[in-house]
């Protein structure tokens, strides 16, 4: 693990460490480990209220950043206050750890889209800021009891108003992705659906499922991925799949746009104010997880598509565009419910802005040369003409350039092209002098392309657009053109496939 990495969690920690002192520890935590092993207790306990820390605010689509009525389990008459409707869908969302003790800016925002995609909604946040704005360790604890409140609150609203558990989503963020686990757990699995939004790393990546969000924890369970990096239990967000569909957007690891140095910067230029801002450290790339899922609510005509791989390389060889047999998915809110035998992990490329959707191709290109030629780390630039648009200059890096090797890789564009027609490939000169330079130009031989979109799920092969040949040719040397081939690779049954795909009748048979 890097130096950076080490700083990420350190930071995090330490802010935990400020934290907590200038808060006090609202109760004691004896007995509550997060490792610990769940004492088995009788079903009463699960209708004693009194009990209870955590609050349960009904926001509004008119005033979504404001707590303007509070559900009180035990108190039936507060449903009514608060104009509950047992008719309609019902999300709680649950927060993690925060070190300013307020709700996050995020909040609001995931309220407001919740209603815009569902205005009939119940939208509920749990409030256990007390808990949550303690020292790290002392939070990560709390999911326990705080998890038993929720466990608590939704039985006695869906006992007390036969309130179907299909209707019931539970939406956990860090920390609040282990509270939901464990909500759902001590519910006998019986809620509809769980989305863990990024769930916290630390001292949960080795804990048993008791403990920690799981696939048994809900009928259905999605999470969203998006700050794994680090080595185990020390990233801020888990790197282990642990729902059904386990998504990693840009490899889980670090999201576009999240700049160290750029946050730093505007940091240190906040003065005084910019140090309140400390946390925005950890939190874009962390908090991206929201966002993802909060995009997903609002660009409806823009949802991005995840596919199913074994590693998030052979994803970016573009090896992994299949959807055939549930191997690709929407991700966020309209994720199609497909419950496999074991997790299912899933990868996809986005933008660093919403809409946050791309078009993902695999390029698959067999290269000769005359000459023994061989290059690591070039960069060469692809344009892409379609029917519908274009997009020029996509940088790419081939780790590897030699005569006679196929190569396969991924690119992404933000643009609907449409159907592709044209492609250009140029080979960019890197700094680096190779002797060939002094003797002559660097050149290699293509004859093909083999093309694949994973949204449109077309195989397509383009061939050179004069002679036979068209050539690479290193630093400064004319575009490489290929035009559509007539020779269409994708076959009857694929065609039938993705038509049914985009019909959406493919999902709709799968939803579990």
């Amino acid at each position: 693990m890097g130096k950076e990495n080490i700083s990420f969690l350190t930071v995090w920690i330490i802010l935990g460490e400020i934290c907590a002192t200038f808060s006090s520890d609202p109760e004691p935590t004896t007995g509550v480990f997060v490792n610990s092993t769940a004492v088995p207790l009788p079903t009463e306990w699960i209708r004693d209220y009194n009990d209870i820390v955590s609050k349960f605010s009904v926001r509004s689509a008119d005033i979504p950043d404001d707590d303007m009525c509070y559900l009180v389990a035990g108190s039936p008459e507060t449903i009514a206050e608060c104009e509950f409707n047992p008719e309609t869908q019902t999300f709680i969302v649950i927060h993690g750890w925060t070190v300013t003790g307020m709700f996050e800016s995020w909040v609001p925002k995931l309220v407001s889209a919740l209603f815009d995609r569902e205005p009939t909604a119940n939208v509920i946040v749990v409030d256990w800021l007390t808990r949550a704005n303690q020292h790290y360790p002392t939070s990560a604890a709390y999911t326990k009891l705080v998890g038993r409140d929720v466990a608590k609150f939704v039985t006695w609203l869906q006992n007390e108003l036969q309130l179907p558990w299909e209707k019931i989503h539970l939406l956990g963020y860090s920390l609040g992705a282990h509270v939901a686990g464990i909500a759902g757990d001590l519910t006998d699995h019986k809620i509809s659906r769980i989305t863990g939004l990024d769930p916290a790393g630390p001292t949960f990546e080795h804990a048993d499922n008791q403990n920690t969000l799981s696939r048994d924890d809900a009928q259905f369970v999605d999470v969203l991925h998006t700050n794994t990096r680090g080595s185990p239990d020390r990233s801020i967000g888990i790197q282990r799949p642990v729902g059904h569909i386990d998504i990693y957007p840009n490899g889980g690891t670090f999201q576009p746009g999240c700049d160290i140095q750029n946050t730093l910067l505007g940091i240190a230029l906040g003065g005084i104010k910019g140090l309140q801002n400390m946390d925005q450290l950890v939190k874009c790339s962390h908090e991206r997880s929201i966002h993802l899922f909060i995009d997903s609510l609002l660009n409806i005509q823009q949802q991005s598509m995840a596919y199913r791989c074994n590693s998030k390389e052979a994803f970016n060889k573009g090896q992994c565009l299949s959807c055939r047999k549930n191997r690709c998915n929407n991700i966020g809110y309209n994720i199609n419910k497909v419950r496999t035998t074991r997790s299912a992990k899933m990868y996809l490329k986005t933008r660093d802005m919403m809409p946050y959707k791309v078009f993902h191709y695999q390029v698959k290109v067999h290269v000769f040369s005359k000459d023994p030629l061989s290059f690591t780390e070039q960069p060469i630039k692809v344009s892409l003409y379609g029917t519908h648009g274009e997009t020029e200059d996509i940088a790419h890096v081939l780790p590897v350039l030699e005569g006679n090797t196929t190569l396969s890789f991924l690119l992404t564009t933000d643009v609907d092209i449409g159907d592709l027609m044209i492609v250009k490939m140029r080979w960019e000169k890197d700094a680096i002098i190779s002797w060939s330079d002094w003797w002559g130009s660097s050149k290699f031989h293509i004859r093909k392309l083999r093309i694949k979109s994973g949204e449109k799920q077309s195989k397509l092969i383009f061939s050179a657009k004069e002679g036979e040949f068209a050539y690479l040719v290193r630093g400064g040397g004319d575009d490489a053109v290929f035009v559509k081939s007539k020779e269409d690779t994708m076959s009857r049954k694929e065609k039938l496939m993705h038509k049914l795909k985009t019909q959406g009748s493919q999902f709709g048979q799968n939803d579990a």
